[in-house]
């Protein structure tokens, strides 16, 4: 199989295994650490509305979503790759990177939030799934 073709299905695969990934961790939050009273989670505008009464412990489960899944995500790019497995974990990294982005402008979390996800979350995460897949460069 061309290489080309092989490093785009990586990329591919690595987004949607990250994704699945992040899906599970936020579905499960909410039974682990029940969201606020009067906190409408299974909307977008409803959690828009209602992120005013999140409590600190109320973003560890998004943070952990946003961070392992694109742990997992890079790893598979990089494991699947057939060259460049730094780039390709990179690529679905700053993928992921762009969504975390767009979520703090849909989204109004906490500054202390916003900066830890997009500083801890995304790159620093997608190295080490790099590193932990055989770090290949």
């Amino acid at each position: 199989m061309n290489s080309t073709l092989k490093n785009t299905i990586a990329i591919i695969a690595g987004l949607v295994i990250g994704s699945i990934i992040n899906l599970g961790i936020i579905m499960i939050s909410s039974s682990t650490i029940p969201p606020p009273n009067g906190a409408d989670i299974t909307t977008m505008e409803g959690l828009k509305e209602t992120m005013h009464l999140f409590e600190p412990k109320h973003f560890l489960f998004p943070f952990l979503a946003h961070a392992i899944g694109t742990l997992i995500g890079a790893f598979a790019a990089s494991k699947f790759a057939a060259t460049k497995q730094r780039s390709m974990a990179l690529i679905v990294g700053i993928l992921f990177l762009i969504g975390g982005t767009i979520n703090v402008f849909l989204l109004s979390a906490p500054m202390w939030f916003n900066a830890t996800d997009l500083i801890v979350a995304y790159i620093p995460m997608a190295i080490i799934g790099w590193k932990l897949a055989g770090s290949r460069s």
